[in-house]
């Protein structure tokens, strides 16, 4: 499985609207949550989901929340 590497920026881009890009910079991790700083400044933590990241074969996280058209970012 391919994990969240600290320094690296992962981006994703908007179902709804592909001039919207999403990207996050690793800062720090553990086994379950990675730090990671938004374009913004904002750093926060966020959980790994497990079911998501076995189904991809790479950790993901939900930066913006659970609803459904919610960006994802995998460590591809």
């Amino acid at each position: 499985m391919k994990t969240f590497e600290i320094g690296k920026t992962y981006t994703t881009r908007s179902i709804c609207n592909s001039d919207c890009i999403w990207s996050y910079t690793i800062t720090a991790r553990t086994a379950s949550t990675v730090t990671a700083v938004n374009k913004y400044g904002e750093e926060k933590r966020y959980r790994i989901i497990k079911k998501l990241s076995e189904y991809r074969n790479a950790e993901t996280i939900l930066p913006e929340g659970k609803y459904s058209m919610c960006p994802t970012i995998s460590a591809e």
